[in-house]
Order: C-alpha cells, then sequence, then structure tokens
C-alpha cells in the first residue's frame, strides 16, 4: 500500500529476525533501525559509551528497544510513520514518562509541535554506511532554542556513527533549510558557493562555457572536486569549459545544476585531499549530497526575481513529495521547472560608433538598427530553460537487507548571444559587375544553443553478513549536448558563389558517459583499544567515455558559421578508458581521545597505468573542549577525457584559435610529446576544534597542497598576426588537426592554438575557520556565523618551452596568473540568523579578499597615425601580445532573506542577492583603450568588467519565495 501509514502498534510489536552483537549503543540502534526497517532519531549526548546486551533472534521491536535500553535512564516513543524517538526523561520537556510511551501523534502531544519535535532532527537509519545520518541534540536543555544539531557523517570515513564535531577530518554541512534560505535563484551552484567560503563560482563564460558555469574549492581547479551523490560517483559533464584567460579553463566538473535542491536533505562538503579513500580527482575536496528518504508529506517552492536593471529574469518552481512503501520502504519523488533569462552587461561595440564604418553603406544603417549602440550582447548570462527530476527509494526485507535505487534525469535548453557582426562581415562581389551585395544591411547578432540531456541511476544491495556490513551497487550516468549556431552565416561559402547560406547550423554534439560498479565492506572489532577497530574495504570498476559528433559540412567549411565554427570530421572521436580499483581502511580509538584512520588505495588506469595513494589522519581530544586534528596524504588525478581529446575552433570577429589536442598529429609538431599524464599531489594539514560552551563551536583547518605536473591550458599560441607569419610550427599544427579558419582573419587578425599540458607545479597555502554559536534572547534567537578561508596558490615550477614555438611561451602571464592571483585571497561569511516567532532574517555578509589577472590585448598594438599603440612600451609582452593587470579590491556583499510563517504550512519570504548592487571594478584602462581604439578595429573592451570577477558581473538580484509544505 503506497502512501498508507501502519497502525501505530504494528511498528512495535512487529517481529523482527535481529542478529546485533554487544556493542555501544549508538552502534547498536543504528542497527537496529537498518535491521528493522525503522526510523529512528536521538539525541548522541545522551547515549552512555557502555556496550549493551547482544541481540539475536526474532523477537520484536519494542522488545528489542527495552533490552538495549535496559539500565539506562532513556525511553523511547513512537512519533510517526516507522519513527521512534530516544531521549533521557527529562521533566522540563513536555512529554510523558512512561516508558514505553506509544500515543500516536494527537493523542498526547504531536511530534512535530513539542520541544523533541522541533530540537531533533529526524532521519533514516535503516540505511547502509555509505548513506547514513543521525542527528542529536547538543545538550539536555528543554527548549528548541538552545539547540544545536550534531549529524553523523559518511565522507571522509568508513566508520559508523561518527559526529561531524568529532570527525579527523574538517567537514562542514549544510542543511536543506540552510540551502533553502541561501537559495535566491533556485540553482544548486550558486546556492552552495554562497554558503561555503572555500568553493567559488564562475561567473560568466563565454561561448558554451557560459552554458555550464563550474565551481572549484580551494582555489584549484574544478578537475579537482570530487562530487559524491548518496556516497556514489556522480559523473562529469560533457561541456568542457574552453574560456581563453579565465582560471575555470578546462573545467569539466560535475553539473551540479541538474540535481534539484528540494531532493537534498543535506550536503557534507569535505574540505581536504581523500584520493586515498574514492579516487580520483579528490585532491581539493569532495562534496557528498545526502538525498531525502521521506516517507510522507512534502513541499512545493515557488521563486521569481531578477537582477536590478530588469536582466536575467528567473523562474523556479519544484515539488518534493515521499510515499511509503507498504510499512518497509520509501520512494522519495522531486521535480523541479528552472527558467533564467538573458543578462547584457556589456559597454559599447567601438566599430558600430566608428566613423569610418557609419560613411558609407551598408554601415549608414547602423544608427537605424534597434537596440543602437548596445549592438553587442555577448556579455551576460546565456538564457536557459532547465526541467530536472529526481527519485530515491529504498526496500527493506525482514533479514535486514535493503534494495535501494536512485537517480535524476534532466533536460535543458539554452542560447547565449555571440559577438556582434557588422554588416560587412557577410558580402558578394559579382565577378562580372563589380557589384556588391549584403544579406544583412543591420548586421546580425548570431545565437550560440544547446539542447543537453543529463542523466544518473544508481541501483544496489547492502545489508549486515556475520557483523560485516555490505553495499553492493552500480551507477550509469551520462551527459549529451547537442550544439547549435543560430541567426548566423556562413560568410566563407557566400563570398565564392553568392547563395544564401543557412540562418541556423548543426554543430554536432559532445557525449561523456559513465558506469560505475563498487562493492564495499566494514566491520568493526574489538582489540582491546579504548574503542572497536573499523576494517574496510572495498573495489571499484569504471568505464568512461567521451565523444565528439561532427556537425553539418556548411558548419566548418570555409571558416564556418560566424561566431562558432562546427566540429569537423577530424575534431570527431569515440574516446574510452577502464579503470580498476580496490582500497583498504582502518580506523580506530587506540586510547581515549585519539581517534587514527589510514587508507590506501590502488588503481590501474587502461591508458596510463597505475597509481598508489595513501592517507593517515589522526584527532586527539585534550578534553570535551579541545583538540586537535591533522592529515598527511598523497593524491592523484587522471587527466579527464575532455582535455586529453576535446578539439574546436574558438573565434571572435578578428581572433580564430584552435583547442588542439595535446595527444594529436598537430600537437606532437609542436614537441608537446604522446598525451597527458596525471597530476600528482601532496597534502598537510593540521586543525583544531574548540568548544568551549555546548552550544558553541569553531574550527580552524590550515592546509598545504602541492601539486606536480598539473594539467594547466596554455597561452594563446599565435600563428599569424595580421597575415605576418609568428609562428610557422603553429600553422602547420591547424592544418595537420584538420581545422579552416575564416581568411579575412588571417589577414586582418590574430590565429593560432590553444593546448591542455603536464608540467607546471603549484604549491597552495591556506586556511579555513569555522564557527557557529546560537544565542537566546528575549524577542527571540540568533545564530551568530563566521565561516572564513584564506588562499594562496605559488607557482613553484615552469616547464621549458618547446624550441618550435618560436619563443612564445606555453605559459603566458595570463595563464599564470589564472593559478596564482585570480582567486581572492580570503573569503569571509559573516552571518546572523534572527528567528522571532513567524519571523525569520537571514543576514549574510559575504567579503572578497583581493584578486588579479593579467589579459592580453589580442594583438591591438603597433602602426601609426590615431589611436594606436607601441608594440609593448613597458611590461609583459610576447608574440604582439601586450598583457595587462585588472585588480578587484576587497569588496563585501550584502545577501539577506526575510522571511515570514504566515500558516502551519505556508511561509512567504522576499530577499535580495548583492543587496547594494555592487559591481566589480571595470577592465584596466590601458587594455579598454587598446579594445576600444578606432585603429584596431577589435570589440573585446565590450567585457567591461573582469572575467575572473567572483561577486559576478550583473549586480543585484532580488527575488520573492513561497514555500508550501505537507
Amino acid at each position: 500500500m503506497i502512501g498508507t501509514a501502519p497502525a501505530r502498534a504494528v511498528d512495535l510489536d512487529s517481529q523482527v529476525s535481529l542478529q546485533i552483537p554487544a556493542q555501544p549503543l549508538a552502534n547498536a540502534l543504528l542497527a537496529l533501525s537498518k535491521q528493522a526497517s525503522i526510523q529512528l532519531v536521538t539525541s548522541a549526548e545522551t547515549l552512555p559509551a557502555a556496550p549493551t546486551e547482544a541481540l539475536s533472534g526474532t523477537m520484536s521491536i519494542r522488545t528489542a528497544l527495552d533490552r538495549l535500553l535496559k539500565n539506562t535512564d532513556l525511553r523511547y516513543k513512537w512519533a510517526g510513520v516507522r519513527t521512534v524517538t530516544v531521549v533521557r526523561r527529562i521533566s522540563a520537556m513536555p512529554v510523558r514518562t512512561s516508558a514505553t510511551d506509544d500515543d500516536p501523534p494527537g493523542a498526547g502531544e504531536s511530534a512535530s509541535g513539542t520541544g523533541i519535535g522541533r530540537a531533533f532532527r529526524r532521519a533514516s537509519l535503516s540505511t547502509a554506511p555509505s548513506t547514513e545520518i543521525v542527528a542529536s541534540a547538543a545538550s539536555a536543555s528543554p527548549t528548541a532554542s538552545q539547540e544545536s544539531l550534531e549529524e553523523v557523517v559518511v565522507t571522509g570515513t568508513r566508520q559508523t556513527g561518527l559526529k561531524a564535531v568529532d570527525s579527523p577530518a574538517p567537514i562542514q554541512i549544510i542543511s536543506a533549510d540552510a540551502l533553502k534560505a541561501a537559495s535566491g535563484n533556485g540553482d544548486l551552484m550558486s546556492t552552495l558557493s554562497q554558503l561555503v567560503p572555500s568553493m567559488t563560482m564562475q561567473a560568466i563564460g563565454f561561448d558554451m562555457a557560459g552554458q555550464t558555469l563550474q565551481a572549484k574549492l580551494r582555489g584549484l581547479s574544478p578537475n579537482h572536486v570530487l562530487v559524491l551523490v548518496d556516497g556514489k560517483r556522480r559523473h562529469t559533464t560533457a561541456n568542457i569549459a574552453i574560456d581563453l584567460g579565465s582560471p575555470y579553463q578546462g573545467g569539466a566538473g560535475v553539473d551540479l545544476n541538474f540535481i534539484p535542491l528540494d531532493a537534498i536533505d543535506h550536503i557534507e562538503v569535505l574540505t581536504e585531499g581523500a584520493a586515498a579513500q574514492y579516487g580520483t580527482d579528490a585532491i581539493a575536496g569532495v562534496i557528498n549530497i545526502i538525498l531525502k528518504k521521506n516517507s510522507s508529506g512534502g513541499s512545493v517552492t515557488g521563486t521569481y526575481g531578477n537582477y536590478m536593471n530588469g536582466g536575467g529574469n528567473t523562474g523556479d518552481v519544484s515539488g518534493n513529495a515521499g510515499f511509503g512503501l507498504s510499512n518497509s520502504g520509501y520512494f522519495n519523488l522531486t521535480g523541479e521547472v528552472h527558467n533564467h533569462g538573458h543578462s547584457n552587461q556589456g559597454a559599447i561595440d567601438e566599430r558600430v560608433i566608428n566613423p569610418a564604418n557609419l560613411t558609407t553603406y551598408p554601415g549608414s544603417n547602423l544608427p537605424d538598427a534597434p537596440g543602437y549602440p548596445y549592438m553587442n550582447q555577448i556579455f551576460g548570462d546565456a538564457e536557459s530553460h532547465l526541467k530536472i527530476a529526481a527519485l530515491n527509494s529504498g526496500f527493506n526485507f525482514d533479514e535486514g537487507t535493503e534494495v535501494y535505487f536512485f537517480g535524476t534525469y534532466g533536460d535543458k535548453q539554452a542560447a547565449s548571444y555571440e559577438n556582434y557582426r557588422l554588416p560587412t562581415a557577410v558580402q558578394y562581389t559579382d565577378p562580372i559587375s563589380g557589384a556588391t551585395s549584403y544579406p544583412f544591411p543591420y548586421g546580425f547578432n548570431p545565437q550560440e544553443a544547446s539542447k543537453e540531456t543529463d542523466y544518473s541511476l544508481t541501483g544496489g544491495v547492502k545489508g549486515v553478513v556475520a557483523q560485516w556490513n555490505w553495499d553492493v551497487a552500480m551507477t550509469y550516468g551520462g551527459d549529451k549536448v547537442k550544439i547549435f549556431t543560430l541567426d548566423s552565416a556562413n560568410a566563407g561559402t557566400f563570398a565564392l558563389n553568392g547563395i544564401p547560406t543557412p540562418l541556423d547550423y548543426y554543430d554536432g554534439f559532445l557525449k561523456t558517459t559513465q558506469w560505475t560498479t563498487t562493492a564495499d565492506f566494514n566491520r568493526d572489532f574489538d582489540v582491546g583499544l579504548a574503542g572497536p577497530l573499523n576494517v574496510a574495504f572495498g573495489a571499484e570498476y569504471r568505464r568512461e567515455t567521451y565523444t565528439i559528433g561532427a556537425g553539418v559540412p556548411l558548419s566548418y567549411l570555409d571558416g564556418g558559421a560566424q561566431s562558432y565554427p562546427g566540429f569537423t570530421p577530424t575534431d570527431a572521436g569515440i574516446h574510452d578508458r577502464k579503470n580498476y580499483a580496490g582500497y583498504v581502511d582502518f580506523a580506530s580509538k587506540p586510547i581515549d581521545g585519539l581517534r587514527i584512520d589510514a587508507a590506501g588505495r590502488f588503481e590501474h588506469y587502461s591508458d596510463f597505468g597505475d597509481a598508489t595513494v595513501g592517507k593517515l589522519t589522526g584527532r586527539y581530544d585534550f578534553n570535551p573542549q579541545f583538540a586537535v586534528r591533522g592529515t598527511i596524504s598523497n593524491g592523484f588525478r587522471a587527466p579527464t577525457l575532455a582535455e586529453e581529446f576535446y578539439s574546436s575552433t574558438t573565434v571572435t570577429p578578428t581572433t580564430a584559435f584552435v583547442q588542439l589536442p595535446p595527444n594529436s598529429p598537430g600537437g606532437k609538431l609542436l614537441g608537446l610529446g604522446d598525451g597527458l599524464q596525471p597530476e600528482k599531489s601532496v597534502n598537510y594539514s593540521i586543525g583544531f576544534a574548540w568548544r568551549p560552551i555546548p552550544q558553541m563551536s569553531a574550527t580552524l583547518d590550515l592546509y598545504q597542497i602541492t601539486i606536480t605536473n598539473r594539467i594547466v591550458g596554455s597561452g594563446q599560441l599565435v600563428g599569424y598576426h595580421n597575415g605576418d607569419v609568428v609562428s610557422s610550427a603553429v600553422n602547420a599544427a591547424i592544418v595537420a588537426n584538420g581545422n579552416q579558419l575564416d581568411p579575412t582573419i588571417v589577414e586582418s587578425g590574430l590565429t593560432g592554438v590553444n593546448v591542455f599540458a603536464n608540467g607546471i607545479d603549484t604549491r597552495t597555502r591556506g586556511a579555513d575557520l569555522v564557527f557557529d554559536f546560537p544565542a537566546d534572547f528575549r524577542f527571540g534567537t540568533i545564530v551568530w556565523s563566521v565561516g572564513a578561508t584564506y588562499n594562496d596558490t605559488s607557482v613553484t615550477k615552469i616547464p621549458v618551452t618547446p624550441a618550435l614555438l618560436a619563443g612564445q611561451p606555453l605559459y603566458d602571464q595570463e595563464a599564470i596568473s589564472d593559478l596564482s592571483t585570480a582567486t581572492p585571497k580570503y573569503i569571509m561569511n559573516l552571518g546572523a540568523l534572527l528567528t522571532t516567532g513567524k519571523l525569520s532574517i537571514n543576514l549574510q555578509e559575504k567579503i572578497y579578499g583581493p584578486s588579479s589577472d593579467y589579459e592580453n590585448d589580442d594583438g591591438d598594438n603597433g602602426g601609426t597615425g590615431p589611436g594606436t599603440f607601441q608594440v609593448c612600451p613597458t611590461g609583459p609582452c610576447t608574440a604582439s601580445l601586450a598583457y595587462y593587470k585588472n585588480e578587484i579590491g576587497l569588496t563585501p556583499i550584502t545577501n539577506l532573506d526575510v522571511g515570514y510563517q504566515f500558516t502551519d504550512h505556508l511561509k512567504l519570504a522576499v530577499g535580495a542577492l548583492n543587496l547594494f548592487d555592487r559591481f566589480p571594478p571595470r577592465l584596466n584602462a590601458t587594455l579598454a583603450a587598446h579594445g576600444n581604439s578606432f585603429a584596431y578595429g577589435d570589440n573585446f573592451a565590450v567585457s567591461q568588467y573582469p572575467q575572473f570577477s567572483p561577486l559576478g558581473i550583473n549586480g543585484g538580484f532580488y527575488y520573492v519565495k513561497a514555500v508550501f509544505t505537507f
């Protein structure tokens, strides 16, 4: 019977088969919840450490609880469908004192209306160690306002029942309520970046990079973050960020926005290397998204908002509902529709106001064109329409085995403006009459569009055999992006014959898949130490594929469609690899106060060989108020298949650059070897945990991460500049890769290649601080919070540039600054959450420290006459490219959310992200002058704010939100 609650006595009096060894009560209750298919809410502070008696055989749940709680001051209480609370007998609490008070809600006090219901968080404990979570109150205070939640974590450890406050590893837990309060625009990535100081998000991307934004931890690459869903590896996006001059260049991480916010119970963010536990990618940290397992109830949320200037109209509607599967399972379903409109923050394109372009036809039409002079709309958000769904289901059998299944599916359509094309961009001159025709007399605004499908399915079985917890699962996920150029033309083909070309082009597709099979086992052993020895081991098989499909011929021939040439047959290909891995993990408590965790992992990749890594973590509690923790680990990161094989051509009105696969024939012509190799890392950290009183907690973690042989996008390697050969090797590499460039750009612009390559070594040093303190006042409760991160990355080694590059550095000033200075030195979140009656006010001051980046002038220098600039008069310069420094100083941003609970089921809120509409400083004045000079005909200064801006480019976002719960 779906959605029907069983009779209250059935849960407690039903007979179950149990095998629970003598062990600490917390672990025994976890085992009971799993084997009896019940939900359990308890306070870790109340549970004694002494072992319970062993339970074996068939008995009622009531009998099992009576025996486990015997000789304690604990009592249990029925609180809802399959849910039992275990609490101390405290007379101040408004609960009954009967040892087996099993009245249903309504017969006595409501489970959600008492101090217990408010202070304790309900969570399913009938899951395996990879997904289980329990919440506990920090103290026995009878009022919810004095409680702080402490959750058992599953990230960074294989142990069960370990609280975040006791974890040897730095873990930040983000609850569903916190996600809701911080989510002004409805998407997971930007919401998480508001809450986790060490996480920064890409503000803007060009071409396809603007349609799948990236995020990163601790100033490293998006590819250094591993994302798990309920402990299972999530597939990455197919849409790699090819964004020259961006600190997110090469990012092909998980697209978090394909996971609905309403499907999430909480998120655990581990901010340290964990490759020995989870494998490749986990160098900067791990994000583990725990899905809801509610078997009843739900919510519907609606949000609408936009930017101060009216752009970026955003609407989001989502719903979540839980259903019971008989009395032994759950089925949780979430759906979301998210729409976001274009924004435009660009400056005037100098080409449309240049008198030389306005004197004769067809340029003389420009002042009459709609939107003049703000014709170029490239600098802003892409428009997107997203539909996503998630489900999470599990069913428990009598013998304690659980079958589970969860997955997501998403469909996205997006479009982003490219650079405006002048009326003269497409033209044909009749060889007989000499007359020239212009099919676009007012110019045109091409768009790059995509249709994306993203999916992931996980199925598994878990249980307990001979006291061993086991979990066997398989996950298959993928992402496919079909790419189109709209409202454009093939200028090269039209110039040959004057036959009109299509307006819309199919450019090809990108596709990635990942099939992962895992088997995990762990068990506690009593070896005479202060705590049990947890032994864990497991194996993983993973197969990954990456495919590039070619576009229609007119999308790439003769220079291709204006703004985005399609993938050529030589770009296209199907690539795959296999990975086999095994790990062991030992965790123990040798003496009171000391926790030790040691892990080792071996991996074999079919494309580059073997890797062996390890991790040693420890924590010592000097007393209940103060502890020291630390980690030493080494890690690795395999190059993504996208980094190895992605190939395409990126253009502007005056530039054309080929993204060259490093192991391609063209790459070998440049002396880049036979392809990418894995990165290696070493991580050191030491931290301090301080809890002077039960309600207050603070942690400070210092760390150093060194990465050798790092994979980094090169600078612009120039082949032609205004028709002059800069590097014949670069030009030969383009021909060898099979790419045709627009001949007009070759003659009067800048062409070349970019490539991903190994060789740079970096050292990142930093610190993370987290502080929380709830305080009660007569008018209500305020939860004060501080989250801060400091980060400094230095480049310690730069490889020797191949001689074939004719003196151009493989990594230029721009590429180096993307690594070392483009991320803020520090970020601080200062928060205050006020709750008084039905009113809540969530105020956050987010302070971004200084950041900077070098950017080149696209070769807009040299020549004589008005508006020209000397070739590199001062500062760094190479291959006709001059570099200038953009800087963003300390910038505070205020976020505010004000909500009111009008009824038990309805809450309304208004809020703002960037309340005071702050913008970053504009581009370096000299750099902008190069881009705005009529002498060079370029237009890059339309992008008037630095691309690396951590606070975005759109200013304030203002929203209204309604939440209905049932």
